[in-house]
């Protein structure tokens, strides 16, 4: 069919599109509707009771003079969305959003005929094809020796043991007997008191940090707790009041009570924690343990440089392609559907961001066809098992469960939402492919820090 015409289907015209917005009549006539509305007409006659006459016996002019009208806007209502939507699937119309009833829509319903008018936005016609002067860079995060020594340390920690020494140094967790005080520096009578252990590295007051060095069971501190403690959930959770009533404190002095100190003392970076953290004889030395560590670390980067690599996709295509929208359309739509009354000031500035995202999921789309991306059921129980499998592993279920796993992913893609969740990974991973075929990466070594900068500055910019 010609698109520069006028598009005919029965009752139906549409309009040439113009600024991807186009226009549908749809003429709805008695002999669509007559039948039906007869049809009801005589069921209300069946079961209406109309004082003054028997159930049943009431004249068909008095049922149709108070039903008639009432039923025939139902069943025009339901036969128009019938019709459009028919019509925008048979002509294959790309639509975004939904029609929208034209405000010239005024309709007689006393007449026989109708002819309701409605307009739709139109997706842009667009092709997509990377190559290889498609340039992106793809960052491979390397694990310096900084970074190294914190992993060690960490694992050292985890695997450490907790001791009670007489003296506490930075750190260090303190036990306290903590105490609301009064203007006199006294313990108020009906304050807040609480038993809590108090955490150096929770201490946003430089001053006040160092004042918990240096202290033995029964040293006592006091000190102003809206000072000390920034972050102010910690702090309710020490004091163990919610977190709203940090702001109406009678008062914000306390008195902190020691009643014990705890150390972490990391575990040694010897062949015992090796044989603990990765398995008996696998890591032999300090060296190959620091070897592994980079190893995991790095293969944990490539989920972060993939991330960036898709962020960056979506921003290039985006940009190349410059998909025209129908703008007109797509914020009178916004407006009508949205749950929310919007403001132009809202709209203003929330559209850019709203239209980006369509842009994009109408790129995607065209990449899924394009490039043929499917997931079959078999793909989505296969990624299932492995997720499950990795699960197990965290809490060490290796072979017991074995045997069920399959039952256990079935179970999983039952739940619609987990589903769609376990397909969009799927689908996610078979894009990335296809990106890093298509375009030409030029690949670049950098430091986790420095990426993280990297990051920071491109989202700032997005």
């Amino acid at each position: 069919m010609d698109p520069s015409n006028i598009y005919n289907n029965m009752n139906i015209k549409q309009s040439k599109p113009k600024g991807l917005i186009s226009t549908i009549s749809v003429e709805v006539v008695k002999q669509d509707y007559h039948e039906k509305v007869e049809e009801i007409l005589k069921d209300y006659r069946k079961k209406v009771q109309v004082p003054g006459f028997r159930k049943g016996k009431t004249p068909m002019s008095i049922i149709s003079k108070k039903y008639r009208t009432s039923i025939v806007v139902d069943e025009v209502n339901k036969l128009i969305q019938d019709k459009l939507y028919n019509y925008i699937t048979s002509e294959k119309l790309k639509v975004l959003g939904s029609p929208l009833p034209l405000e010239d829509n005024d309709i007689d319903w006393g007449n026989d005929d109708f002819i309701f008018n409605y307009e739709i936005g139109l997706a842009p016609d667009f092709d997509i094809n990377i190559t290889s002067k498609d340039k992106l860079d793809y960052y491979n995060i390397k694990a310096d020796a900084q970074l190294i020594k914190n992993y060690s340390n960490d694992i050292a920690k985890r695997h450490g043991k907790m001791t009670n020494p007489n003296v506490s140094k930075e750190g260090d967790l303190v036990f306290c007997e903590i105490c609301q005080l009064d203007s006199q520096g006294q313990k108020m009578q009906d304050g807040i008191k609480n038993d809590a252990t108090v955490s150096m590295d929770h201490i946003s007051n430089k001053k006040i940090k160092k004042q918990f060095i240096g202290l033995k069971v029964g040293d006592e501190l006091k000190l102003n707790v809206m000072k000390a403690f920034s972050n102010h959930h910690d702090l309710s959770a020490m004091l163990n009041i919610k977190h709203d009533k940090l702001h109406d404190l009678e008062s914000e002095d306390f008195s902190f009570i020691v009643k014990n100190v705890n150390r972490l003392e990391p575990a040694e970076l010897n062949s015992e924690l090796f044989d603990k953290v990765y398995g008996k004889g696998i890591v032999k030395n300090l060296k190959e343990f620091k070897s592994k560590i980079k190893e995991e670390a790095e293969g944990q980067f490539v989920i972060e440089s993939d991330r960036m690599l898709k962020n960056d996709v979506v921003v290039y295509l985006i940009d190349k392609l410059k998909l025209k929208m129908p703008d007109d359309f797509l914020k009178k739509w916004l407006i009508k559907t949205s749950e929310q009354p919007i403001t132009m000031e809202m709209l203003d500035s929330d559209y850019p961001i709203y239209v980006k995202s369509l842009q994009w999921q109408l790129i995607e789309n065209k990449i899924l066809q394009k490039y043929e991306i499917q997931v079959t059921e078999e793909e989505a129980l296969d990624h299932t098992k492995k997720l499950v499998t990795m699960q197990m592993r965290q809490y060490g279920q290796l072979d017991s469960n074995i045997d069920q796993l399959e039952d256990i992913a079935q179970n999983i893609l039952k739940n619609q939402e987990e589903k769609k969740k376990i397909y969009d990974q799927i689908f996610d991973q078979k894009t990335l492919s296809i990106y890093k075929e298509n375009f030409k990466l030029n690949k670049k070594s950098i430091s986790y820090n420095d990426f993280i900068k990297l990051a920071t500055e491109k989202n700032k910019k997005q």
